[in-house]
């Protein structure tokens, strides 16, 4: 069978080499625009910060390892322009001698892959902008950053790559901005975890501009400033993080259904609407595995998922892809962060009624050294109790955390399927009763009434605007509050009336629970928890 795959990377590469595995006599062909044909594009931040020293560490495999290691037939440098479906023809140009060649294929995969967004702005051309996708992009942002005249750089985009390329260019001693025409930075995360994120940030130097929108860039010959609708901003540097946009222009006259977005539409078994053509990886739109609702997720991780599928169903395997969770992690300057299904924003969205609590819990023992906490918020069905989603933020491993929870989806778990899992213990690795289980059942308390709260999104509203602050810490924290030591709390509160509206605060919100539950059992009826304490929570 002749299979042609169009693009590299993740996705066109793991499909080559797994048909390659599963039936040698299969003669495989990569057409790919690049001269790489696999690297690490996740990978790319880190260059910059001079994490990794070398670009031949970002390399996966060059066209000649990857061809003798596999069998795979490799073309590099040659562009796709037309696909012929009914003749089973590709054409494609070579892009060194521009001479046009025809490819005749069995099955074909599309694995285009995506390219960044360059939205024509003023001064887009200027020497000192660039956009990260490949080797090529890290290598010019690096040898820019060793010329030695970067102090400011802005960069335009608050996801994932955009704030990892921002720690970095921290790292290199660059003061750094971001700006993000959202709300918040951290599509995906719920406004309260993306807000701490960005105080965090701040914190640490790099400060966030959400609600800002670039308007242009200027400078004479080399960037010098940015223009924004809100104010204009000097930059030595600016770093497009966007957004992408599938490399699918050459698909218009093939027959290919493509989405709104320019994704190519896929059934469950990556294959598209023409006979013997199929498309992974970043150019592909799949499902989202919980709402069962087209979703593009242009992840490394999905596209080598993807690429494996499909290998298997070209040789009859009939594999049905569940889709995607939208699970990340990223590293950030003393935080890390991860997520995985549904935020409670998009739950709303997809049309459950979501519950969710904020838990501020210890990632390990609390007296072995190094020992931190997380910061989880985790969303349910409140009819079902369907497990949903996770957000989380710490210094320690919070992607233990987001892989328990891939895996509670993928099983279709409800929190009672969760609260009691033989986990892994010890004072190194994590508390006796794990972080993540701890969430679960302080989630349980929430729906069964036991743990009575108010959530940080909520109290900024205002809805408890009318209780009164009861300071819980250890110490006395909160000036404007009335400190109650919930040690002493032994019957009824001389002061205090079992009517009146009391909103417990405390360091973390644990220390609000407990003194919560005494003052149920001597009658207090009216009272809340602020979700997260004061480390979430701003309280004059």
């Amino acid at each position: 069978m002749r299979i042609l795959v169009i693009g590299g990377v993740a996705a066109g590469t793991k499909a080559a080499a797994k048909l390659k595995r599963e039936n040698r006599q299969d003669e495989v062909t990569i057409l790919t625009m690049s001269k790489d044909i696999s690297y690490a594009g996740c990978g790319l931040p880190y260059y910059i910060g001079n994490v990794i020293k070398d670009r031949e560490e970002l390399i996966v495999n060059t066209p000649e390892k990857f061809s003798m290691l596999t069998g795979v037939n490799v073309l590099t440098e040659t562009e796709v322009t037309e696909i012929h479906s009914s003749k089973k023809i590709v054409e494609a140009v070579n892009l060194n001698t521009k001479e046009v060649s025809s490819y005749s294929y069995d099955k074909l995969i599309l694995a285009t892959g995506a390219k960044p967004i360059k939205p024509p702005f003023e001064g887009i051309d200027l020497k000192g902008v660039f956009v990260l996708r490949t080797p090529d992009d890290a290598i010019h942002i690096k040898e820019s950053l060793e010329a030695g005249d970067i102090k400011r750089a802005v960069v335009v985009g608050g996801g994932f790559i955009g704030i990892e390329v921002a720690e970095n260019l921290a790292n290199q001693k660059v003061k750094v901005s971001v700006i993000d025409a959202a709300e918040h930075i951290l599509p995906g995360f719920d406004p309260e975890i993306a807000e701490y994120v960005e105080n965090h940030l701040a914190d640490k130097g790099i400060m966030t501009f959400t609600g800002t929108k670039l308007e242009a860039i200027i400078g004479e010959g080399k960037v010098e400033k940015i223009q924004t609708d809100k104010q204009k901003m000097k930059a030595d540097i600016v770093i497009l993080s966007i957004g992408i946009k599938p490399n699918t222009d050459f698909l218009k006259d093939s027959h290919v259904e493509l989405m709104p977005n320019g994704t190519i539409k896929v059934d469950e078994h990556l294959q598209t609407n023409v006979k013997d053509i199929f498309a992974v990886g970043d150019c592909a739109c799949v499902t989202n595995r919980i709402s069962k609702l087209p979703t593009w997720s242009p992840m490394g991780s999905s596209a080598n998922i993807e690429g494996r599928i499909v290998a298997g169903n070209i040789n009859n395997k009939n594999i049905s892809y569940p889709g995607v969770l939208g699970t990340g992690v990223a590293k950030l300057p003393e935080l890390n962060v991860g997520k995985t299904g549904l935020s409670e924003v998009d739950a709303i969205k997809h049309g459950y009624d979501p519950i969710s609590v904020i838990a501020v819990v210890d990632d390990k023992a609390h007296y072995y050294p190094g020992s931190s906490f997380f910061i989880i918020k985790m969303v349910a069905d409140k009819a079902t109790h369907k497990f949903l989603g996770i957000q989380v933020l710490g210094k320690g491993a919070v992607d233990k955390i987001v892989d328990i929870a891939v895996t509670a989806l993928t099983l279709n778990a409800a929190l009672e399927n969760l609260e009691n899992m033989d986990m892994a213990y010890a004072p190194p690795f994590s508390t006796a009763i794990h972080p993540f289980t701890n969430t679960v059942n302080i989630l349980l308390n929430k729906i069964k009434g036991d743990f009575t709260t108010i959530t940080p999104t909520a109290y900024k509203r205002g809805e408890a605007s009318d209780y009164k602050i009861i300071d819980v810490s250890l110490q006395p924290t909160i000036q404007s509050a009335e400190y109650l030591d919930l040690t002493k709390v032994k019957g009824e509160v001389e002061g205090l009336n079992k009517e009146d509206k009391l909103l417990l605060v405390c360091a973390k919100g644990k220390r609000g629970y407990l003194l919560q539950n005494r003052l149920k059992f001597y009658g207090y009826t009216n009272t809340l928890v602020l979700e997260g304490g004061l480390t979430l929570n701003s309280i004059e």
